[in-house]
């Protein structure tokens, strides 16, 4: 059994478009992949949409478009985005009601081993099904339950305080660093990095040099 960490953000969303080939590994071989939420890119560096090049934003609403279509997946911007930013200026919002909470659930859910059954199954509401308003409780049960958990479980956990699962999406950020990369989605075997959804193929074709076996 071969192991690796998957570095992964519930705003990405080349995250979103990668996380089902990364749950039919764990079906096909004998490996294990490790959810290591970290936070979007718009949280650990607030000026970043201001200072990246112009055409930047429009290039990728464009392009996970056309990966989705290319990869035959449902594809729209999740309502409302986790990330509270203004679409004019760009600036994001102090007040960040959704992301935290999303990325400390799926701590919860890494914690219980179903990290990346979490992460497929939520995704796929906010980005694949677009559920309106996916945050409320009885509309986000649903792809937690899918996911093999309990949303209700995993909410009184978080009410005993958050300090520690903060803790931990900063740890894994640090040792993404540390493996050599800061984007998401990113697996790291054996402390190589492979970013993006178009790495998948590679990071295979690396993990069959060191033994990496088809399930029966």
């Amino acid at each position: 059994m071969l192991t690796a960490d998957l570095y992964y953000s519930f705003r990405s969303p080349y995250s979103y478009l990668a996380i089902g080939r990364y749950r039919q590994l764990m079906r096909d071989y004998y490996l294990t992949i490790t959810l290591r939420p970290v936070y979007p890119v718009a949280i650990r560096n607030p000026g970043f949409f201001k200072t990246v090049n112009p055409l930047w934003v429009p290039y990728l609403l464009s392009d996970v478009v056309r990966v989705a279509e290319y990869n035959g997946l449902p594809f729209n911007w999740p309502r409302p985005d986790p990330v509270v930013m203004d679409a004019e200026t760009r600036k994001i919002s102090d007040d960040q009601p959704y992301i935290h909470r999303l990325t400390w659930l799926g701590v919860l859910a890494a914690r219980r081993g179903l990290g990346v059954e979490f992460a497929a199954e939520v995704g796929h509401t906010l980005w694949g099904e677009r559920v309106e308003n996916w945050f409320e409780p009885d509309k986000l049960a649903v792809p937690v339950a899918r996911a093999g958990l309990d949303l209700a479980e995993l909410e009184a956990e978080l009410a005993q305080g958050t300090d520690a699962l903060d803790a931990e999406v900063e740890a894994n950020q640090a040792a993404q660093e540390a493996a050599g990369h800061w984007g998401t989605p990113c697996l790291v075997f054996e402390d190589e990095p492979f970013f993006g959804q178009d790495r998948i193929d590679m990071a295979i074709w690396r993990m069959k040099q060191r033994g990496l076996t088809a399930r029966a």
